[in-house]
């Protein structure tokens, strides 16, 4: 890393992403940061990050600190995103939700870091594919995320060519959605199984709300082990007794929280611990 990404500049841009959001940048990722500041910089009619930071303790420029935290957000998403994890989901998760939820016909679920709107998506395409196992059931998907711009997105639902194409056959597009002048636009009925709302990981949900299934995948990456034990924490006080998690291929629990343990012989999946051995079965 130069002196440069090292400098004082370069480290307030970061603080600001890590106070707003509980992100970090990396020192050795510090070289991103024009780069991914570059429409900011050409909005304001600026070149580097030092001018960046003389224009945001300037009077009137209380919203600049939002578009700086919105460009540096990282919102890379794709519909059913890493397959093998929704099959995982599809044979194994739902059905036994399906089995214990049996008596009450109702499922909550969050996906957390939604981005705009492909993941929720996906797994309410997932439903409506088994559209005769679920009937009767009401399927409650609360999507939520930081970046006021990726909810906003996500609500309009309405996606380009490539983004329509990026994990779905044929099919499945014209299955779900409606070709417009605009874009590729969602059917309306699997809109409204999703709830979107702009909402920090790290703030509490609803106390009195309890999820059977969390998705939160690839989102606490960016955090640091404090940061990711608190995320953890607070994911578990919204799980239901027999919940499930599931986190990034690449993720894990352990270490960072005694309250939730992974499932062995899974991708990324973890229940709260203290649950019967039989209910923690491996896949």
């Amino acid at each position: 890393m130069s002196a440069q990404e090292d400098s004082i500049s370069y480290r307030i841009i970061a603080d600001l992403l890590e106070a707003r959001t509980g992100q970090q940048i990396d020192r050795g990722r510090r070289w991103r940061i024009p780069t991914t500041l570059a429409t900011v910089f050409r909005k304001r009619g600026i070149s580097n990050v030092d001018q960046l930071v003389c224009l945001l303790a300037s009077p009137g420029e209380e919203r600049l600190a939002d578009e700086v935290v919105e460009a540096l957000l990282n919102n890379e998403t794709y519909f059913f995103r890493d397959r093998a994890m929704f099959d995982q989901l599809d044979d194994h998760v739902l059905p036994t939700l399906r089995e214990k939820r049996a008596m009450r016909k109702r499922l909550n679920i969050w996906c957390a870091g939604c981005s705009t709107g492909q993941e929720p998506l996906s797994l309410a395409m997932l439903f409506r594919s088994q559209k005769a196992l679920w009937d009767g059931w009401t399927i409650d998907i609360v999507a939520t995320d930081i970046s006021s711009k990726a909810i906003a997105t996500a609500r309009r639902g309405i996606y380009s060519q490539f983004e329509v194409q990026r994990g779905l056959s044929v099919t499945q597009m014209l299955t779900h959605f409606e070709e417009t002048p605009e874009g590729w636009k969602v059917d309306p009925a699997l809109r409204a199984m999703i709830r979107y709302r702009e909402r920090n990981l790290l703030e509490m949900m609803d106390p009195d709300q309890r999820f059977d299934l969390v998705l939160c995948r690839n989102v606490l990456l960016y955090f640091d082990r404090p940061t990711r034990s608190r995320a953890f924490d607070i994911i578990h006080k919204t799980m239901a007794d027999d919940g499930w998690l599931m986190l990034g291929a690449g993720e894990t629990a352990s270490s960072l929280t005694s309250r939730l343990a992974h499932v062995p012989n899974t991708i990324g999946l973890h229940q709260p611990v203290g649950l019967m051995p039989a209910k923690r079965q491996a896949i």
